[in-house]
């Protein structure tokens, strides 16, 4: 029996395997979720992605689960609970970027403005398909997104976090020509 061919990044650690596979680039429309990733992504600033998988769910539990409404009423006891959890990343900053992150969401859909709607309006609602054979680390669209978050007060969201949260979501299927996966996500 052949292995199925993936994207080289993923081929050396089981859970990284299994994020590619199950999970990474496929078209996220869940508000919720697709805020959660952004915030997972800030976090991942300045570290390995695999890092953030393997905490993913003590980030999960500190976080109330990534509700954007329990989320946005943590305070300062909150941000020092967070700061003394050993299972996420204790960056102050990136904590106070989730909190001002989930504030900023439950403004936006206080005034009918949809999380996954506004995600997905920077691409006309569809998947853009890269080269599978480039990876870029930031492109004008992710700029263009990028410079939009900050404008709404978000923090942890440059043109690389934006284009690897991109990525990640959906909104660009950048698996690679050969992988198994990128047919199947394009669809």
């Amino acid at each position: 029996m052949t292995a199925e061919r993936r994207c080289a990044w993923a081929e050396n650690d089981p859970l990284m395997r299994a994020y590619h596979d199950e999970e990474w680039g496929v078209p996220l429309r869940d508000p919720r979720a697709l805020w959660e990733m952004l915030m997972l992504e800030g976090f991942q600033a300045g570290l390995a992605w695999i890092i953030i998988l393997r905490k993913r769910e003590a980030f999960r539990a500190a976080f109330a689960g990534f509700d954007p409404e329990r989320v946005a009423r943590f305070d300062a006891g909150d941000v020092d609970r967070l700061m003394g959890d050993a299972g996420i990343v204790r960056a102050r900053a990136k904590i106070e970027a989730t909190i001002g992150g989930a504030r900023i969401y439950c403004d936006m859909a206080a005034r009918g403005e949809d999380f996954a709607d506004y995600c997905w309006s920077f691409t006309d609602g569809q998947p853009i398909g890269g080269d599978g054979v480039t990876l870029l680390a930031s492109s004008p669209l992710s700029e263009r997104i990028s410079k939009d978050m900050k404008k709404r007060g978000f923090k942890f969201v440059g043109p690389t976090i934006v284009h690897a949260w991109m990525q990640a979501v959906g909104m660009i299927n950048d698996h690679s020509r050969d992988c198994f996966r990128r047919d199947a996500v394009a669809r």
